[in-house]
């Protein structure tokens, strides 16, 4: 059964760098979902049921934190593992993202190595 990771954010340009750097993962049976707004990421969430979101905050229609909030606290999906992925780094966003349920908290600009050794622990994929 294949893995799913849906990645959520309003720039084009790091949705692509995100697949970018995980495309190593397809040969693994990774399946890649995509979403420039919050809204959408809830369908998406919803339809598809990924094991991992890489969650973008400042977005339109809906933040990051809402739908984090809403993913974890009213649709009771648990097992869905949501990485906040913003350049909100202040401690108080950090704490607001805690407060939403979110699993992890990685600040932009990111680390491609972090995001692929998330991905792989997450999704529990030994790389050749």
């Amino acid at each position: 059964m294949s893995k799913k990771i849906l990645i959520v954010d309003d720039e084009p340009h790091i949705r692509l760098l995100l697949e970018q750097t995980l495309e190593e993962l397809e040969d693994y049976d990774v399946e890649f979902f995509s979403a420039e707004n919050g809204e959408i990421a809830l369908q998406q969430i919803q339809a598809h049921k990924p094991d991992l979101v890489f969650l973008d905050v400042m977005m339109p229609k809906m933040n990051g934190f809402d739908v984090c909030k809403t993913v974890k606290q009213e649709l009771l999906m648990s097992d869905v593992y949501i990485v906040i992925l913003t350049a909100k780094g202040q401690e108080n966003d950090r704490h607001k993202g805690h407060e939403a349920g979110a699993d992890r908290y990685i600040t932009k600009p990111f680390n491609p190595d972090e995001i692929m050794e998330t991905a792989v622990s997450v999704l529990g994929i030994e790389l050749d």
